[in-house]
């Protein structure tokens, strides 16, 4: 058997795993973020001013942030269970520090510090949850589409081959959710009066960078014979043509749809989708061709799991620009965001209750098809993603009020609330120095250049499969190249980010 096909076979016909231990995996994110944060405030006061080397910032931000999910998900997989219990219990002795250490310098009763975290205004200009969010699928997409070739990445961790939730799987659809939290439909002002084809016409224009590398990719994967899983999308298809299609064809919905009734179509879509999966011989085709041997004789039969999972992958989109028309509701304190998260939690709930009665009665989940139960368990997921950052930030932010004038890059700014000008001055005004610490931190450098970083992701990873066996390789070996990697691509939106360029040309 060639390299090629060895490969092939390696990332093929497999299940995926329990929704347990993606949940568990996707808690670590949140964790390091917090981890972090409280370090920075930790530091800030011992020293009593912030870390503003972007030497030792670049080194703190890529081993707390990035380097425990590589470990998470090779030599630490069998033993995941126990990583945010730990990662959790470190945060606390951080916390409880830092508090011991403010309370023997001021003796407020904790009552009243809770009291006053409640009534703390908070930029309602930026919502730090959604920036992280954005950035750690792109980081975790980048980490698994290269671990995914190393025997150390469990293979129930990758895509599964038709019915089956793999992490990969979810990566795949939090991509799609997390494109249409900021879309240019979620971020128009309501009040602002556009003609109802702009956003269209824009997007035909700002598509086209996915245009382009759907296409470079496809004539380098043939020219090279790089191996490719053909049941993923097709045999000419690729996310970056599915990422295109699908923000194109949700413009042209929400010009005929108001934005605000996007959940409306997105729940006509999956149900009827799935109506026809179930009621005639689309799902049939979809998985073995129209001659039911597996053909990919024509165009529509070579590419048929790309081309039609569009309709489920839309459907994630248009409820993602639900969601994200919510979170940008006017919510200036802590209370409100407090609120928001209960329903966030409660609408997820109902999510999951509503996944599991369709993969019992209606069809298991399958990423291939991207069916109803598809759809459904990607926006549970996602959302509890969402909570836990959300949750992350306001954990940070009670812990800057005990640490007065600490700051935690990419994190909630605490303002002044709007009668601040004939009241007392009190713990919540502005924290001052975020905006000049967003220049030395790692999450702030990958936003800024994201598609750029998922292309560098894929580019290399292309590299490095060419250069090294990686089947064949052993755990320290594995860890090694997987560090490099990841250290590299950050590195380079790093430099990128402190020299403020944005390699963007559409």
């Amino acid at each position: 058997m060639s390299q090629k096909h060895l490969k092939e076979a390696f990332i093929s016909n497999l299940n995926g795993t329990s929704l347990l231990e993606i949940s568990l995996g996707l808690s670590l994110a949140p964790l390091c973020l917090l981890c972090r944060g409280l370090l920075l405030i930790l530091h800030y006061l011992h020293y009593g001013k912030p870390l503003r080397s972007r030497k030792y910032s670049l080194l703190l931000d890529f081993l707390v942030l990035v380097s425990p999910l590589l470990f998470s998900c090779t030599v630490l997989s069998s033993v995941l269970f126990f990583v945010p219990i730990i990662i959790a219990a470190f945060c606390a002795g951080i916390f409880s520090k830092i508090y011991s250490q403010r309370r023997h310098e001021t003796r407020v009763p904790f009552r009243q510090i809770v009291k006053g975290f409640q009534e703390t205004y908070l930029d309602p200009g930026y919502i730090p949850a959604i920036t992280v969010f954005r950035v750690y699928v792109n980081v975790l997409t980048s980490v698994s589409i290269l671990a995914v070739d190393f025997p150390q990445y469990p293979r129930r961790y990758a895509k599964a081959e038709t019915y089956g939730t793999g992490v990969m799987d979810f990566g795949v659809g939090a991509f799609i959710f997390g494109n249409a939290l900021v879309c240019p439909e979620v971020r128009q002002k309501s009040y602002v009066t556009q003609p109802k084809f702009s956003s269209l016409a824009r997007q035909f224009f700002s598509v086209w960078p996915l245009i382009f590398l759907g296409v470079g990719r496809l004539l380098s994967v043939k020219s090279i014979e790089y191996h490719e899983h053909t049941s993923e999308y097709g045999v000419h298809w690729n996310f970056f043509f599915t990422l295109a299609f699908v923000r194109l064809a949700a413009s042209l919905l929400l010009a005929i749809f108001p934005r605000t009734k996007s959940w409306v179509v997105a729940i006509n879509l999956a149900v009827l989708y799935q109506l026809i999966l179930n009621t005639t011989s689309l799902k049939m085709f979809i998985l073995h061709g129209s001659n039911g041997r597996d053909t990919r004789v024509g165009f529509l039969n070579a590419n048929r799991e790309g081309l039609l999972s569009l309709f489920g992958y839309l459907a994630i989109y248009m409820a993602s620009v639900q969601v994200g028309l919510w979170l940008l509701k006017c919510r200036n304190s802590v209370k409100d965001w407090t609120e928001a998260v209960c329903s966030l939690l409660l609408t997820a709930l109902v999510l999951f209750v509503f996944l599991h009665v369709s993969q019992a009665y209606v069809d298991p989940v399958s990423r291939r098809m991207a069916n109803l139960s598809y759809c459904i368990w990607v926006l549970a997921h996602c959302l509890t993603f969402l909570i836990c950052f959300v949750v992350t930030d306001l954990t940070l932010v009670f812990t800057k009020l005990l640490v007065k004038g600490s700051s935690v890059p990419c994190c909630w700014n605490v303002v002044k609330p709007p009668n601040a000008s004939t009241e007392p001055e009190t713990e919540a005004v502005p924290v001052g120095g975020e905006g000049k610490l967003s220049h030395i931190c790692l999450i702030s450098a990958i936003n800024k250049n994201q598609l750029l970083f998922f292309l560098l992701a894929n580019v290399m990873t292309g590299i490095v499969n060419i250069l090294i066996d990686t089947i064949h390789s052993t755990t320290a070996f594995t860890l090694c190249i997987l560090h490099l990697y990841m250290f590299f691509n950050c590195l380079i939106m790093y430099i990128l980010h402190a020299k403020n360029i944005v390699l963007k040309f559409w």
